[in-house]
């Protein structure tokens, strides 16, 4: 995803720093309004960029028009680590939560994007759904809580059912 943004330094500064995303590319596009500074950042080594900075943000707007921007944790311990950072960095408006199939955490980036920071959990109930959570219990308090938490919930079912579901439902089955 790409988005624009007012102060490149600063997203820049977050992005590597607090969420560890390494720049692998960066530059200037002729544009009608102008040059355009880009970065590109990533933190898979099979990916050129996962993110894009490009500054030209307008310094009035409305309202944030980007919804949310979802990037997936490899490991619930990455997920922890990345909520102790966020703590760290003094972020505002941290909160973690399980939506019954994954574990997120949601915060808002130096100029107001919405991020959610998630796990996959191994299975699926139905959504939306949208609970608190204590990032700070054991590996095996967080998931034995959310479990059966999850099993209480209407749809409940192992993911790998979904997603065999979803391709019959999608035509790839």
């Amino acid at each position: 995803m790409g988005f624009f943004v007012n102060d490149m330094a600063k997203m820049e500064d977050f992005y590597t720093r607090a969420l560890e995303f390494t720049v692998t590319d960066r530059g200037q596009l002729s544009a009608a309004n102008g040059p355009m500074q880009i970065v590109f950042l990533s933190r898979d080594p099979a990916e050129h960029h996962q993110i894009v900075l490009m500054n030209g943000r307008p310094d009035e707007i409305a309202f944030n028009v980007i919804n949310q921007i979802s990037l997936k944790a490899d490991s619930l311990a990455t997920l922890k680590e990345m909520h102790r950072r966020l703590v760290a960095e003094g972020m505002p408006g941290i909160a973690p939560v399980t939506h019954g199939n994954s574990l997120s955490i949601y915060v808002p980036d130096p100029e107001g994007n919405r991020l959610e920071l998630y796990f996959e959990l191994p299975w699926y109930v139905s959504q939306p759904l949208r609970e608190p959570v204590d990032l700070t219990l054991s590996d095996e308090a967080i998931l034995a809580q959310a479990e059966a938490h999850a099993r209480s919930l209407t749809g409940f079912k192992p993911r790998h059912e979904w997603r065999a579901e979803m391709a019959r439902r999608m035509g790839l089955a």
